[in-house]
């Protein structure tokens, strides 16, 4: 299962909306002991995160889901908010974060990582 973004998906990304904030969803299925690894990369991808603008808007551990097919059950869910996409692009781009995203990989059995932008002018 794919747990990191791919060249030409970060191309896609970047080119329909550079500029444009952007918020996102993480979704992790842990691999067996992957949790302390995700811990370490957490704790060593902060500074890059601060760097590039980016904060951790909410972090928590997922539960038994209410409505969900098998397998759909996630591990943790993360969201993480950028100024824009091309803030997220120069992040996971840097030459020093490349060297610690190997925790991240190998922490992780599968992952979603979806953009999401905020509705504009939609009340509840």
């Amino acid at each position: 299962m794919a747990v990191d973004p791919t060249e030409g998906a970060l191309a896609a990304l970047r080119d329909h909306a550079p500029g444009e904030p952007v918020v996102m969803l993480n979704l992790l299925r842990f691999a067996p002991g992957g949790r302390a690894s995700y811990d370490e990369y957490s704790r060593r991808a902060a500074p890059f995160l601060r760097e590039h603008g980016g904060e951790v808007v909410y972090a928590g551990d997922g539960r038994d889901p209410l409505v969900a097919e098998d397998g759909q059950a996630w591990d943790a869910v993360l969201l993480v908010r950028y100024p824009s996409v091309d803030a997220f692009v120069r992040m996971v781009s840097d030459p020093g974060y490349q060297e610690i995203v190997t925790l991240r990989t190998a922490a992780l059995t599968e992952a979603v990582l979806q953009p999401t932008v905020p509705w504009v002018g939609r009340r509840g």
